[in-house]
């Protein structure tokens, strides 16, 4: 009986026959700051199931980005529990951390973190050779990605021989190359300008009517607003978790 309940703490096969591919239950995140203590995060609680659309939006200091370090196992929560694809993180070592993260999440970042002497091409092939993947598999994939984000003429050329949008899409195909089960992107839009932005957002919902799972966080409220799901944060709690019906 004891095997069976640290199995089913470890493992949750529940989550998965439901569809929920993340699954936080009172997370908590605590600094210190000198002789002070600071809460990031106040017990939040939330599912995300395969296939959604979903924003996390909040002023500064709300909690956004801390919790966007957790789901994407960047960071680890002072308290409470955080499933991964069924899997309790905080079970895992450091090298099922770093397998579970490579396998399961692709990082958009605002400031895009391309290498800027490889080309689209090297740039979209790094997480597989994180991961080991053979050369000529790399290069097939890696050019299908690039593809997939409207870029397949531009994958010999370097960052700085690529537009602002040019190369969020290089970081967006290295996002997707290992077909992972979330997109995770942080302010996306943030260094583009408003059409370049518009068009990013485009390829996010294109990205989500082919099935992907995406979480966007942001504070631009024109940018949440294109996802299905808002949760807004304040003050390091869910202030309101908002389905938008019309989507």
């Amino acid at each position: 009986m004891a095997v069976e309940e640290v199995t089913s703490q470890t493992f949750r096969q529940d989550l998965i026959d439901s569809g929920v591919v993340i699954c936080a239950e009172d997370l908590w995140k605590t600094y210190e700051m000198g002789s002070e203590q600071v809460h990031a995060l106040r017990g939040v609680s939330l599912e995300i199931r395969k296939g959604e659309y979903t924003a996390i939006m909040g002023p500064s200091g709300s909690g956004k980005s801390t919790l966007m370090n957790l789901i994407g196992c960047l960071d680890s929560p002072t308290k409470g529990s955080y499933w991964l694809a069924g899997r309790l993180v905080s079970d895992l070592d450091d090298d099922e951390l770093a397998y579970i993260r490579n396998k399961e999440i692709g990082f958009v970042f605002q400031t895009f973190n391309l290498l800027p002497r490889a080309t689209a091409l090297h740039n979209v092939e790094l997480p597989m050779i994180y991961n080991g993947t053979p050369s000529e598999e790399r290069q097939e994939r890696a050019r299908q990605a690039l593809q997939q984000v409207e870029l397949g003429e531009r994958m010999m050329h370097r960052p700085n021989e690529l537009s602002g949008g040019q190369r969020q899409r290089v970081a967006v195909a290295r996002a997707l190359v290992n077909n992972p089960s979330i997109l995770l992107a942080d302010e996306p839009t943030g260094n583009l300008d408003s059409q370049t932005g518009e068009e990013i957002m485009a390829l996010f919902e294109r990205l989500h009517q082919q099935g992907n799972t995406i979480i966007l966080v942001t504070h631009e409220p024109d940018i949440a607003q294109r996802a299905h799901r808002i949760i807004r944060l304040r003050d390091g709690k869910i202030e309101r978790d908002e389905r938008l019906h019309s989507k």
